[in-house]
């Protein structure tokens, strides 16, 4: 059972989660908690150290941040001994969570489960400390935003659990961003490539991470509220009722940038040297397109192309100082850059069967007028850039497009 930050944000919800999680171990079950700082501990625990330096030390930083996840499984496990259970706290080096030594941002390696068998043997309830773990020199380390997701789904997975309950303030995965779309519905069952791709695009309910490890040690996953008994969705192996559905969900991503190379010597290598030196300062690149270009060719006789790309918005403010070196580098004309765009998506399983669906995902944006700026596909997902300010006619648009909020959607119609 994992609760995040707005589960545990003050004690009377301390309180509610030790209620549940007596309640789950009444019921018979062994019990192991895992919690995220209180809501807003961190942010504030770094904020210290950011007016204390303006780039404080990143080994640092891992041993202030963990204290939020510290405190919050203290709390948790005295609030359940005050409610008559038995309860043990277990930071990240006691449980054992090895983990490589990228501060900030490090990857579980191993984790040793006697600890957390030996708790439980004992009739107590192990209570965990997300987003944690220690390295090979034992230092403190943290896993990265929303890593505590990433700390249940693994300890689950060592420890042989029936289940991965990740307890939070929505009630599930929904067909897309109800907040956007009033329509849209908590979808019971989707696959774990699926949820893979909505994190990936958008999707805020898991933690990339997370559905990683769950995909590649077949764990089970409930997404469900920490304030109601309700059921919430399922994060399974996909079965042919999921590859029936079509498309699962709508997802949309406010964090593209795009760059603009304009007028590239077209010639082999050209390419590799963009990207290899983007790739060299550790930034991801989303979206790649490359055209010709309508400038004339320079001096050296060769063609012109554009090359375009997105990046986060974070970093296209480390990449700009050195794609202005690159573009004269590959002789282009200029760089241009674009932060007013929104990278929408559809996912489905259903997409690798049934053909026509980008062919009416076009149509329907076409239809409200919304021009699309760049594509990407993947053999259960559609990605199209388009402006910022149609985000919500987008998302709105393809949600009903392809009835989503009607239950499962059928198969599109094929293209005119």
């Amino acid at each position: 059972m994992k609760f995040g930050g707005t589960s545990v944000g003050s004690l009377d919800r301390i309180r509610n989660v030790a209620k549940r999680c007596l309640a789950t171990q009444q019921a018979g079950n062994d019990v192991v908690v895992i919690v995220s700082a209180m809501s807003g501990e961190t942010n504030r625990l770094l904020g210290l150290a950011h007016e204390v330096a303006k780039v404080p030390d990143a080994r640092e930083m891992d041993a202030i941040a963990a204290t939020g996840e510290q405190v919050a499984a203290a709390l948790t496990a005295i609030a359940i001994q005050a409610e008559g259970g038995q309860a043990r706290s277990l930071l990240g080096h006691q449980v054992k969570i090895l983990t490589d030594g990228a501060f900030t941002k490090a990857r579980i390696k191993t984790i040793e489960g006697s600890k957390i068998f030996e708790t439980v043997e004992k009739g107590q309830i192990a209570v965990v400390a997300g987003f944690q773990g220690v390295d090979e020199h034992g230092d403190i380390t943290t896993l990265g935003r929303g890593g505590s997701d990433t700390t249940a789904v693994a300890v689950a997975a060592a420890i042989g659990a029936s289940a991965c309950e990740i307890f939070t303030d929505v009630d599930g995965v929904y067909t897309t961003d109800p907040n956007i779309c009033p329509s849209a519905r908590k979808v019971p069952r989707i696959s774990y490539e699926e949820m893979l791709e909505l994190a990936s695009l958008g999707a805020k309910v898991l933690q990339i991470r997370s559905v990683e490890i769950a995909m590649k040690y077949n764990v089970p996953v409930h997404v469900r509220s920490s304030f109601s008994d309700a059921q919430g969705t399922w994060v399974t192996g996909e079965d042919k009722s999921l590859e029936d559905v079509v498309v699962a969900g709508v997802a949309y991503d406010k964090n593209e940038a795009r760059v603009h190379l304009v007028g590239v010597e077209d010639k082999p290598g050209v390419v590799a040297g963009i990207f290899g030196s983007i790739a060299d300062k550790n930034i991801s690149v989303d979206m790649i397109i490359q055209n010709v270009s309508l400038h004339p060719p320079g001096a050296s006789g060769l063609p012109r192309a554009d090359v375009t790309f997105t990046v986060t918005k974070a970093d296209l403010a480390r990449v700009k100082p050195f794609i202005e070196e690159i573009a004269r580098s590959v002789g282009a004309r200029e760089a241009r850059y674009d932060e007013d765009i929104v990278k929408v998506s559809i996912v489905g399983l259903g997409m690798r069967s049934h053909a026509g669906v980008a062919a009416r995902m076009f149509r329907i944006l076409a239809d409200e007028g919304i021009n699309i700026q760049a594509i990407a596909t993947s053999e259960i997902k559609i990605s199209c850039l388009v402006a910022q300010k149609y985000t919500e006619l987008a998302v709105r648009a393809l949600h009903e497009g392809f009835g989503l909020s009607k239950g499962p959607s059928q198969p599109p119609a094929p293209p005119a």
